[in-house]
């Protein structure tokens, strides 16, 4: 039996506090990736911010309204215009780990993601995990120790400053140094 080959290409992520380099899983996923680097591809989501941020969990972000700063009270609620069916596999949910985030129904995720500051088990086989960081540990750190205040939800999870993501490049993996 062979062991599958990594994706040739990866995501890097840049935000305000440096690098993030996402290795992805189309073994386990192969819808998700690909939706991912479309849209990555398509600069969807440059520009765009960490909107949710809960200290010991996750960052979320890929959300298009974060784009406009009048819209924070949608935050959260926007997407690319579609779907993508869940595909979960037996990947845990530990940190470092990309997924995708959705609604009550499985099969609404569209464009946001986040990334697992910690193991988070009970998300296993209820939410799609389709990579893990490569690089960047310590940015995912930064990011997940920011101040954070109230969000129109009432969970202290919206940062008090803005937490860019400047842009997603899909790039091949010998791209790395």
């Amino acid at each position: 039996m062979s062991t599958p080959q990594p994706d040739s290409e990866i995501a890097i992520i840049k935000t305000g506090h440096g690098e993030l380099v996402v290795e992805f899983w189309p073994e386990v996923a192969p819808k998700t990736v690909e939706n991912f680097k479309n849209l990555a591809r398509k600069g969807f989501y440059d520009g765009t911010a960490f909107h949710r941020i809960v200290r010991g969990f996750m960052i979320q972000g890929g959300d298009p309204l974060t784009k406009d700063h009048s819209m924070e009270s949608r935050w959260g609620t926007g997407g690319p215009g579609h779907h993508i069916r869940a595909e979960f596999s037996s990947r845990p949910h530990k940190r470092g780990v990309i997924s995708m985030a959705r609604s009550s129904d499985p099969d609404s995720a569209g464009s946001q993601f986040f990334i697992c500051l910690a193991d988070a088990n009970f998300l296993d086989g209820k939410y799609t995990a389709f990579g893990t960081l490569l690089r960047g540990d310590d940015v995912l750190g930064r990011l997940g120790e920011v101040a954070t205040k109230p969000s129109g939800g009432g969970e202290k999870s919206r940062p008090v400053e803005r937490q860019s993501v400047e842009s997603v490049r899909i790039v091949n993996r010998s791209a790395l140094a």
